[in-house]
């Protein structure tokens, strides 16, 4: 990189690049530093001097306190004697001086190592989000540390095995989708409405592409909220044809757009308890809602209470091995297989109804065997 001097565009005499020094050695620090991780001072002055930029070790110490200075003072909306007062205590320094490995390194102060993993691991384990856009976010993500943490987390989460969506186009429904919902769009008034789309599906004859559901009839529903389950993305939306509100995968629908007519369905929406809708329909839906009782082994408490929660749910003692449980929920064959995935762990105690239709249930099954 030619240097030029500031005298040549009407300064007086400084090297223009050297304004560049400060940025260059944060950018360089966060990139290759961390707490495990130092730079030295002669790093970072041969890889200025690499670049094209003149530096000696004394001028690196200035641009860390520089750096140092400007950071408090955005953080922290101080003045300049402030910020300098400050970061005479190495607490509230962002760039640090490890004095027992000889370098520097950038403190992380807004989040962790763990923060990041975390994101990236909830990234990858999210099934609406195609494969190609969640490595363009973990690496987004993964921008905020080190490239020694950065690769550590990439190969952690990569352990994640879920399968992807192949529609490219989820986050475009979803912004319509929110455009449809929001009473303001651009700051301008804007009446909720309805939207239109074709519902995708899979068949035995192409397993590898999606078709369209009622042979590319259009389907248009009043959209109330956007919900996660399982790594899915959901819409929970007001069907005017049926009268009732019904949810659909987000990455199943197509040709996403607005129809300009007013939504419907706000008393079926206001009438809905939205943690008890997700908890009975994401499992076990299209039946009858009943209060039942189910006995269960100790062991398998954590599991009932991450799927019924704890609200509006009775938990009592049987016996000494044995817990009951009193819940609402919708009556179904996906009810009883659920059941079924416990085998001889838990058992339907009441109402009769119940146990009836769920011995029927399993003669259905020994039938075909």
């Amino acid at each position: 990189m030619k240097e030029y001097e500031t005298s040549d565009f009407g300064g007086k005499g400084r090297k223009t690049d050297q304004k560049l020094k400060p940025f260059l050695v944060l950018q360089y620090l966060m990139k290759y530093s961390d707490d495990e991780h130092v730079v030295s001072a002669s790093d970072l002055v041969g890889y200025l001097q690499e670049i094209g930029i003149s530096a000696e070790r004394r001028s690196i110490y200035k641009d860390i306190e520089e750096i140092n200075k400007a950071l408090y003072i955005v953080e922290n909306d101080v003045d300049i004697i402030d910020a300098e007062e400050a970061i005479i205590d190495d607490e509230e320094k962002t760039v640090v001086y490890d004095s027992s490995k000889k370098g520097f390194f950038v403190r992380q102060r807004h989040y962790d190592h763990d923060d990041i993993r975390l994101v990236a691991e909830c990234v990858y384990s999210a099934r609406f989000i195609d494969e190609k856009r969640a490595k363009r976010l973990v690496d987004a993500v993964c921008g905020m540390t080190s490239e020694y943490k950065a690769e550590k987390i990439k190969h952690d989460a990569f352990l994640v095995d879920r399968v992807k969506t192949g529609n490219t186009k989820v986050y475009y429904n979803v912004s319509t989708i929110n455009d449809a919902m929001s009473e303001k769009i651009c700051g301008e008034k804007h009446i909720p409405e309805k939207i239109r789309f074709k519902y995708l599906k899979y068949t035995i004859d192409d397993i590898k592409n999606q078709v369209e559901r009622r042979k590319g009839t259009d389907y248009v529903v009043s959209p109330y909220k956007l919900l996660i389950n399982d790594g899915n993305y959901y819409l929970l939306a007001y069907d005017g044809q049926s009268g009732i509100m019904k949810t659909y995968r987000v990455d199943r629908m197509k040709n996403v757009s607005l129809t300009g007519e007013k939504r419907e369905g706000e008393k079926a929406y206001a009438d809905i308890d939205i943690k008890a809708y997700a908890r009975s329909h994401f499992s076990m839906f299209d039946g009858k809602k009943e209060y039942v009782t189910i006995s269960f082994r100790e062991n398998l408490l954590d599991t009932f209470i991450d799927r019924f929660g704890t609200q509006n749910v009775i938990y009592s003692r049987q016996d000494e091995n044995n817990l009951r449980i009193t819940v609402e929920v919708e009556v179904s064959d996906t009810f009883f297989a659920w059941v079924c995935g416990f085998t001889d762990r838990i058992k339907i105690i009441t109402p009769d109804s119940v146990k009836q239709n769920f011995a029927e249930y399993l003669d259905k099954i020994r039938s075909i065997y």
